[in-house]
């Protein structure tokens, strides 16, 4: 087919726009249902465009992964797909490299909804220490998050060598405060995280008035600087 046909696509597939030939016109178009299925919330036809598109050459998926991750719903707003979502993001990360930032952030999203927070935690645990994760303020604050939602739940862990249930949830809230002042130094204009720190700092001094046994500044034993990074 002549490339100097006018071809109006709504979305943009081939970054480098190459001659358009009879095939990639079809793949153009099958992308545009794909995108205006999803936005119509009609996941099944939405299912069978990316079912055709993920076998063309042309069509690389994994840089697609934030579309197809929302076709693993059965029916819009579907819960019971969150387990899957997040084995197949686990699965990505290790996959599509260039992309993990993006990925962890939206695995430790999807922990949250499914009300996994303490799974959230130790998979941003693991991966902050080290090199691109530190530095990304979204992450910190979604850990600080974590260890404030950890510490409101009945406790069925406590700190190496003691049973007070009391002690776990103050080092959660002073880990929770580490995090959120790292966010705060990376993303200083945020003022949601100036709005947590504060909250945090009330939620100390309570602990504080509670038990005045509790020395002022003592670092928790989870200082970042003391993470094991990852290889």
């Amino acid at each position: 087919m002549d490339s100097s046909c006018n071809h109006q696509f709504l979305f943009s597939l081939f970054e480098d726009k190459p001659r358009l030939t009879s095939r990639r016109i079809h793949i153009r178009r099958l992308y545009d249902i794909l995108h205006l299925s999803l936005q119509r919330h009609d996941l099944v036809r939405a299912q069978r465009a990316w079912a055709i598109l993920a076998r063309c050459n042309e069509v690389h998926w994994k840089n697609l992964w934030t579309l197809s991750v929302g076709l693993l719903d059965r029916h819009v707003g579907d819960v019971d797909s969150v387990p899957t979502k997040i084995d197949y993001l686990r699965a990505m990360m290790l996959q599509h490299s260039d992309e993990r930032e993006k990925i962890l952030s939206e695995l430790i999203h999807l922990y949250i909804l499914a009300g996994r927070h303490r799974d959230a935690l130790d998979e941003l645990e693991f991966c902050l220490p080290s090199f691109p994760y530190y530095d990304n303020p979204t992450l910190h604050l979604y850990a600080g998050l974590c260890c404030m939602f950890n510490a409101q739940l009945p406790n069925d862990f406590c700190l190496a060598g003691t049973n007070d249930s009391g002690a776990a949830d103050r080092n959660l809230i002073d880990r929770a405060q580490i995090f959120f002042q790292r966010a705060k130094a990376l993303d200083p204009d945020n003022i949601v995280v100036d709005s947590l720190v504060n909250m945090v700092r009330t939620a100390i001094q309570i602990l504080h008035s509670r038990d005045p046994f509790i020395v002022e500044g003592t670092m928790p034993i989870t200082d970042p600087t003391h993470w094991p990074s990852r290889i």
